[in-house]
């Protein structure tokens, strides 16, 4: 009896040493990925400072978005969704450590980066006023030419070359020939608007097609939820997860660019790219109800 008892204790011994062997060995895999962790840290904050180096710099736009577009897909060094230790009460807490970590240095990189790139545009930033000879005569302007709206009765006004006469638009006054420049319109719960940037040779009279061809770049909204940009051929349907309440339009007349943005979230939204301008650009406006400019 006391040979069995003895050979169940050393049984029993040999167990709890095979427990605190694994124990150990999870525990040392933990230190590594804690390190390894660190070093992803360490590399955020590089980028996060490299970042703000741009935001304070006066580097020519394209190369921001060259950091960008450079940057746009980063990822942790290591795949920590790959990471495998040792079934122990350790592995759930150490995956749910790196998983967390991960999704966390990932919206901060873009989170820093889409704040720089705001910031960027918003020093050009320009406060138009809307053109009241383009106006088409349904449209209602304020009195200081910041909102337009579009009302029910037909206004008896010159039918001038610059108005339009069949689409509900109007222009702004400011146009940009060179150089860059950058709007903001508020377009609240609005179900329906078009925004965005034309060049002064379009045509005004009848019925227009807003496409980079006829001179129009922009985007716009339809049906209440149905966010587009109209580019060429057909138009491009935008993925916007949440309803817009304040767009931004930034131009850079040289690099051929016009890029569109959601204000609040501060992200981009679309971006007319490689466009060829020639002529004077302004800001173009279908308010369907209301637009106010800021």
């Amino acid at each position: 009896m006391d040979r069995m008892r003895n050979q169940y204790i050393r049984g029993t011994a040999h167990g709890l040493e095979i427990k605190t062997f694994t124990q150990k060995t999870t525990e040392k895999q933990a230190e590594g990925f804690i390190k390894d962790l660190q070093q992803e840290v360490t590399q955020l904050k590089k980028r996060s400072s490299e970042l703000q180096q741009l935001s304070h710099s006066e580097v020519h736009l394209h190369l921001l978005q060259n950091f960008k577009s450079n940057n746009t897909g980063w990822r942790p060094t290591k795949d920590w969704t790959k990471v495998k230790v040792h079934q122990s009460s350790l592995v759930g807490t150490v995956r749910t450590a790196v998983s967390r970590l991960e999704k966390t240095l990932s919206q901060e990189m873009k989170k820093e980066l889409s704040d720089v790139e705001m910031k960027r545009i918003q020093q050009y930033k320009v406060y138009p006023t809307l053109d009241p000879d383009t106006a088409h005569p349904y449209l209602i302007l304020s009195q200081y030419g910041k909102q337009v709206s579009c009302g029910n009765i037909w206004q008896d006004l010159p039918n001038n070359r610059e108005r339009f006469s069949k689409c509900h638009s109007v222009l702004g006054k400011q146009s940009i020939s060179s150089g860059r420049f950058y709007f903001e319109v508020q377009v609240g719960e609005k179900t329906s608007w078009t925004i965005g940037v034309a060049r002064e040779s379009i045509n005004r009279k009848g019925y227009i097609t807003l496409s980079p061809t006829d001179g129009y770049w922009t985007i716009a909204l339809r049906n209440g939820n149905e966010y587009k940009a109209n580019a060429d051929q057909y138009p491009v349907l935008l993925p916007v997860r949440e309803e817009l309440q304040k767009v931004g339009v930034f131009v850079d007349y040289e690099e051929g660019l016009v890029s569109f943005y959601d204000v609040e979230a501060r992200v981009n939204i679309y971006s007319f790219t490689v466009c060829t301008f020639t002529e004077k650009l302004y800001p173009y406006f279908n308010p369907g109800l209301i637009l106010s400019l800021t």
